[in-house]
């Protein structure tokens, strides 16, 4: 689930928070960076009991409806559907995703079942949930393109719940977007008789040594990586530099000198990307800037640690 940038992002966020504080302390850090990023999978399972909470809570206005003094016809005799859907029963019994649930002791949606009811009274009352509930009966492939629609349509975009998440924990709002995409992928490929496999926080154990390395070698190494930027920045005095901008440029001169695998290009890339969208309008021209002219001085130094074609 995590790639590769938001990798960097939860590095550039620890290693920006260490600059600002007056803690010294880099192994409390690194845990903070290791909590964030482990914190970002709570937020994946609790997307995904939000739908079973959604589905049991429609259940028990259903019975409440039954209860009425005067019940309707509709009541009386409830359609189903919704209850009975086919991908959310399977989110229900997912004996891996209830584990990690009761595991991580995930019981927002007990304490602030009002976010799940507001959930319900949107989707009760929107067209798409109208239009599948005109029948009583459908098949696995309807059901689950009701459930990736009102997640991408209602679910994932309310405001409330964004808020609400946003409360809990402030790196939340960087994650739910990547948390959200790989929901929407992981029922896209739902089939019946088949069981939901959740997704894994990290790819490969790599990913994990990669954040580590990426904050402890930009950390450890962070004057002479500072040195590196020394006269690549003739308009622009040390002090002027915006300290967010200083830590994206350090952890790509990290990646230019100290990890091998990666390549120039892809750094160059991924760090204009992160400053486009956390730092200043101008800050992905200037540190373009800075980083082409290091690379293009790197090569010709022969002072580029890259292993493999294509890399430099």
């Amino acid at each position: 689930m995590l790639t590769r940038r938001h990798i960097r992002v939860k590095v550039m966020q620890s290693l920006y928070a260490y600059s600002q504080s007056e803690n010294d302390n880099m192994t409390s850090e690194e845990k903070f960076l290791l909590k964030s990023m482990d914190e970002m999978y709570d937020l994946y399972l609790l997307m995904l009991q939000l739908i079973v909470e959604i589905r049991d809570h429609a259940e028990d206005y259903q019975e409440k409806s039954r209860l009425k003094h005067l019940p309707s016809d509709e009541d009386r005799d409830p359609n189903p559907k919704f209850i009975n859907n086919g991908v959310i029963s399977m989110l229900a019994e997912n004996a891996a995703l209830k584990n990690a649930v009761e595991a991580r002791k995930l019981n927002n949606w007990k304490n602030d079942d009002e976010y799940v009811e507001i959930l319900w009274n949107e989707i009760r009352n929107s067209e798409t949930y109208n239009n599948y509930m005109s029948t009583r009966s459908g098949d696995f492939k309807e059901d689950r393109d009701f459930i990736i629609r009102i997640f991408k349509d209602i679910i994932a975009p309310n405001e409330k719940l964004y808020d609400y998440l946003e409360d809990k924990k402030i790196t939340w709002v960087d994650d739910l977007p990547l948390v959200n995409t790989s929901i929407v992928k992981m029922l896209q490929k739902a089939k019946p008789e088949s069981e939901l496999k959740l997704v894994k926080l990290f790819k490969n154990s790599d990913d994990k040594d990669y954040a580590v390395q990426l904050f402890r070698k930009t950390l450890l190494n962070d004057e002479s990586l500072a040195g590196e930027m020394e006269g690549k920045t003739p308009n622009w005095d040390k002090e002027r530099i915006a300290d967010l901008d200083s830590i994206l440029i350090k952890m790509a001169i990290c990646e230019f000198l100290k990890f091998s695998s990666i390549p120039v290009k892809v750094t160059i890339n991924e760090y204009l990307e992160i400053a486009k969208e956390y730092s200043t309008p101008k800050s992905s021209i200037f540190i373009n800037g800075i980083l082409d002219k290091l690379s293009k001085e790197y090569k010709e130094t022969d002072k580029l640690n890259k292993i493999g074609r294509g890399l430099m």
